[in-house]
């Protein structure tokens, strides 16, 4: 039986309630002889502020670059609305970001089909949907400098963050788009704002010089993020890998995630560069759905996404893609028998808990894998 090690991470609001339901999966494939996951826990976002006033220790990053792969729960909330932005909740997810150089930040949004009337759209625009936002993490304007505050006198202040780019991080996350798109239906859109923003323009430059250096065999379009967003409320089908930078990612992705119902159902994965030497890699995983604090403790979260996360990590970390098609078919299985979290009710259907809905997707794995 093969054994890995992780760092879980569950962070605040509804990030422990999830987690524990990894924690029952994790429990599922020892009892079967899938896999022997080792785990160690740390403190990060408001837990960790509260506890050692900073975001994320140096103790818990050494952990993390140890770990075979990091598994994310979620941070923030308002009880930390008014700490320092240094040490706000969310600076500990992107220094694990930085520091890890997960510069690929991978979100599929897929329509099970027992879901395709939970879609904000028509049936007819989502039913079938399975499309890819991949998300450029570790530069743009989020992590750009001088990023600055200042007071100008007479009650003017001036904010500034910078977008910054350089052409290997563009190369970079422009090859991971053309090989995912290789493995699927082989088509790439590229999205950018060309039109106004220079960063934009030598985007587009990169994308079409990798495109046209050393994948010809891949359909590439172009967009404008604002069309793009456009684009995906209208007819999303039309896609199959989405690439675009830090910022339009973030949005992007977010639109993605109500066309599969809820935000619950999004997961993804923040991988890094396969070392030459070890042919291993940095990675994260992490449900998009953040940390709902309006709902945190009350056994209503969708551990969906967090569950799909996972079966992330075995697909890119530890090579088990058969499992991660089973945990797949596992959720859709449960979601056809009519069980539903708050977030994605609909009539007819049985309402349950954050444990009733992963011990249901837990025995469909048993059942599947029997």
């Amino acid at each position: 039986m093969p054994s890995f090690n992780l760092l879980l991470l569950a962070g605040d609001g509804i990030g422990p309630e999830v987690m524990a339901e990894v924690k029952r999966l994790l429990g599922f494939y020892a009892k079967t002889g899938v896999a022997d996951f080792q785990t160690e826990e740390g403190l990060v976002g408001g837990a960790c502020y509260d506890a050692h006033k900073v975001a994320i220790t140096d103790a818990t990053m050494a952990k993390a670059h140890a770990a075979d792969a990091v598994i994310f729960g979620a941070v923030g909330g308002p009880k930390w609305d008014k700490v320092p932005f240094e040490v706000r909740p969310e600076a500990g997810l992107l220094r694990l970001r930085k520091d890890l150089s997960l510069f690929a930040n991978i979100r599929p949004a897929i329509v099970y089909p027992a879901l395709a009337d939970a879609s904000s759209l028509k049936r007819e625009a989502v039913d079938g949907l399975d499309i890819v936002i991949l998300r450029e993490l570790t530069g743009g304007v989020y992590f750009g400098e001088p990023k600055t505050i200042t007071d100008l006198g007479n009650g003017q202040k001036r904010a500034i963050d910078t977008q910054v780019y350089d052409t290997y991080e563009i190369e970079r996350i422009a090859r991971v788009a053309f090989e995912l798109a290789r493995a699927r239906r082989n088509k790439v859109t590229s999205m950018e704002k060309r039109n106004v923003m220079k960063t934009g323009v030598l985007w587009h430059e990169v994308v079409e010089a990798v495109h046209a250096r050393d994948y010809k065999d891949v359909q590439l379009e172009h967009m404008l993020a604002d069309s793009g967003g456009m684009q995906l409320v209208r007819w999303p089908k039309q896609f199959d890998v989405i690439v675009t930078d830090n910022l339009f990612g973030d949005m992007l992705s977010d639109i993605a995630a109500m066309l599969t119902g809820s935000l619950g159902m999004l997961p993804s994965a923040s991988l890094g560069e396969v070392d030459a030497k070890t042919r291993r890699r940095k990675a994260m995983y992490e449900p998009v759905h953040g940390s709902a604090p309006d709902i945190a403790g009350k056994g209503m979260a969708n551990p969906i996404a967090m569950l799909a996360s996972f079966g992330m990590a075995l697909r890119y970390s530890f090579n088990m893609g058969k499992e991660a098609d089973r945990l797949d078919a596992a959720i859709s299985a449960a979601l056809a028998k009519g069980l539903r979290t708050a977030d994605i009710k609909s009539e007819g259907c049985q309402i349950v808990s954050t444990a009733e809905m992963s011990e249901a997707v837990v025995g469909e794995l048993d059942r599947l894998a029997r």
